[in-house]
């Protein structure tokens, strides 16, 4: 597909990196959603069979089961696309070696200043550039192919 031959591929490196974050969340915490989700709408009314005419809509408990039904459809489409995503990512920063890892998620996850990073990870300010490009390369390369 020639429109593959324009996909800014680094950039899109760099947003799946800062969607890692999100995903695990997604994937740890979907199912104690849905079972809270469940559980607040566990008990349902019991209808009134009576000659009042009563105030309000009488399907109320029917579009309350329906919004429910509809958000954990929701929730769990989710899940699903952040499972796809960590078979996807995972894989790839698997490989990446640890110092390009902690580089990676300093810069991109943590939001540390360049300067920290040369400190902490012990190389000089203009080895950063150098070093942040080859890790985000690497990662871009194991998750699209060839640049």
């Amino acid at each position: 597909m020639i429109g593959w031959c324009y996909l800014d591929k680094r950039d899109a490196t760099i947003k799946a990196l800062k969607d890692y974050d999100s995903m695990k969340f997604i994937i740890e915490n979907t199912n104690d959603e849905i079972k809270r989700i469940r559980e607040k709408t566990s008990s349902v009314g019991v209808p009134l069979y009576d000659d009042h005419v009563r105030g309000g809509n009488v399907h109320s408990g029917e579009d309350k089961a329906v919004s429910t039904i509809e958000e954990i459809d929701t929730l769990k489409e989710r899940y699903r696309q952040a499972q796809e995503y960590m078979a996807w990512f995972e894989p790839a920063w698997k490989q990446l070696s640890e110092d390009e890892q902690c580089l990676l998620e300093s810069v991109y996850l943590d939001g540390s200043e360049r300067v920290d990073i040369c400190a902490r990870m012990g190389f000089e300010k203009d080895a950063y550039y150098k070093r942040r490009n080859r890790a985000l390369g690497h990662l871009t390369t194991l998750l699209y192919g060839v640049m």
